[in-house]
């Protein structure tokens, strides 16, 4: 039987099978593979990832959709799922406490919440393998926009600091039920190893970044005022007449590493 989906929860269930195989072929879930899915909904990417594997976590808000997913699944495989909002589970812990070092993250994030769960997954980067997410296109453009495009912004500047952005393919309206208003797309981020991330303050590589994307208009002088004078930008090999859509992620760790 299937669920009615909930508009306050911006649910949207995949359903149509092409779809399925390719996300599931996208993951590629190894035996033994502690894969955490969040928003698991009816379970079409569930079940699959579960036969591969042998065991799921997935994190389910909806108290509705639980005993359904939990009888789907009996017989195919080990399926923990945790109640609760994906923004207040500690990634990290659950790593911890599924006894290994990193999670494989997967799933059709809603959309109306999608930036602050990228951002709360970047936040346990450390504890995290790789993550493949359904998304609305317009949100997977900006995540893997370059600097001067329309689309680059804070989202891009802050995943790609984190990740390597990896847009993998489409899926249109159709193969959702009910269909969204918009396509949507699914992308692969792999965290940093250890090497490959900056060294700066996280809080003030954040600060700066969210100030200079707060008024795309501005110039860099302007929109960092409050943390960085002209001469201190400029002393960074950076124009301060810029604007931020024009910098590199790794201008913004140059500017975050200055004196304060």
């Amino acid at each position: 039987m299937n669920a009615r989906p909930k508009k306050s929860f911006g649910q949207h269930f995949l359903h149509e099978k092409r779809y399925i195989e390719r996300i599931v072929s996208a993951i590629g879930p190894r035996a033994d593979d502690r894969v955490v899915e969040i928003g698991p909904g009816e379970g079409a990417l569930t079940l699959p990832l579960l036969a591969a594997a042998g065991r799921l976590t997935a994190i389910e808000l909806d108290t509705d959709l639980i005993p359904g997913l939990q009888a789907r699944a009996d017989g195919i495989g080990t399926l923990e799922i945790i109640h609760a909002d994906v923004l207040k589970v500690d990634l990290s812990a659950l790593a911890q406490r599924l006894g290994v070092p990193r999670v494989r993250l997967a799933g059709n994030l809603p959309y109306y919440i999608s930036s602050p769960i990228l951002f709360h997954c970047v936040d346990h980067a450390a504890a995290i393998e790789d993550m493949h997410f359904m998304l609305q296109k317009e949100v997977v453009d900006r995540m893997a926009a370059e600097p001067g495009s329309k689309v680059y912004g804070r989202l891009s500047v802050m995943l790609q600091l984190a990740c390597r952005v990896e847009p993998l393919f489409t899926v249109p309206p159709g193969a959702f039920r009910p269909p969204p208003k918009v396509d949507s797309a699914v992308v692969r981020l792999v965290p940093l190893a250890a090497h490959e991330r900056h060294d700066a303050d996280p809080q003030r590589v954040h600060a700066i970044v969210k100030a200079a994307f707060a008024q795309r208009r501005k110039t860099l002088s302007n929109g960092l005022k409050t943390l960085l004078d002209s001469e201190a930008i400029a002393s960074a090999g950076i124009d301060p007449r810029t604007r931020a859509e024009t910098l590199a992620p790794e201008d913004f760790v140059r500017l975050a590493k200055l004196p304060i």
